[in-house]
């Protein structure tokens, strides 16, 4: 008897290194034992030490794909990644709205892990008015928090008072990632929700190889989301699973290596 996992769509670019972006993405939603659809906005030269060169899909072939995916298949949830340009995230976001897509994860990527910039300067306005309004959840670290409201978030409450002030964007909830704060021994993450806020909390991990974590994090919270959970529990699920995935890293390359997306997926014995 055929069954029809959820559908979890990945709109982002893709990783030559294999270690975030796309890959990491489809990875982490097959480990989750949901279906992976992908629409991928650009290319990237991209290893573990770094990105060297970067090719923006035409924004008309990004509808393209998004159009040839949403008529068909369809989605359960969807998340975005690196979205570089404003004619891609307007793009983007009109085929969202066209096709009503549910349980939209926007992962506001600026910045790779290697400090390369992935975000034009002209594009935050339009991730700001265009996209933030449509997704379930918005997941931007400290960072990324401190770019979209113009200000520095240093510690616990300002990620608090961040999370309320990005909801003002219009998303339906803001997950402010608390792994550049000021605390040192403690990785806290702060969810805002219209009944409240949430906060988060672990042991900070003394972990080298986090190549990809934030996009393996909102693909996870996405795969949550389209299996039909709450926000709190998708989050808090998706947490733990990262965790595993930084304990249980690969180490490839001379750089900064990536998480273990399958470290949970039983595989047979050869």
């Amino acid at each position: 008897m055929s069954v029809t996992p959820p559908r979890i769509l990945t709109i982002a670019g893709s990783d030559s290194g294999g270690g975030a972006g796309i890959q990491a993405d489809l990875k982490t939603i097959a480990a989750h034992q949901c279906y992976g659809l992908s629409v991928i906005v650009a290319l990237t030269a991209q290893n573990t030490r770094g990105v060297t060169a970067i090719h923006n899909a035409p924004p008309e072939f990004v509808a393209a794909q998004l159009d040839a995916v949403l008529s068909d298949i369809g989605c359960s949830a969807a998340k975005t990644g690196m979205l570089s340009s404003p004619a891609i995230i307007e793009a983007v976001a009109r085929e969202l709205a066209i096709y009503s897509v549910p349980n939209l994860v926007v992962d506001p990527v600026m910045i790779s892990k290697s400090g390369h910039k992935l975000l034009q300067d002209d594009a935050v306005a339009a991730l700001k008015s265009r996209l933030i309004p449509l997704a379930r959840v918005i997941t931007p670290n400290a960072e990324e928090a401190e770019v979209l409201l113009g200000r520095p978030v240093r510690t616990v409450e300002d990620a608090k008072a961040a999370a309320a002030d990005l909801a003002q964007l219009g998303p339906r909830a803001v997950l402010v990632k608390g792994g550049h704060l000021a605390e040192a021994d403690t990785a806290v993450d702060v969810l805002w929700e219209p009944s409240g806020l949430r906060v988060f909390t672990g042991p900070r991990l003394d972990a080298r190889h986090t190549h990809g974590t934030g996009c393996t994090l909102s693909a996870a919270i996405a795969s949550n989301l389209g299996k039909g959970l709450a926000l709190g529990d998708a989050v808090g699920l998706a947490r733990e699973w990262l965790r595993g995935a930084m304990l249980n890293a690969y180490e490839v390359g001379g750089g900064i290596s990536p998480v273990n997306h399958l470290w949970a997926v039983r595989t047979a014995e050869p």
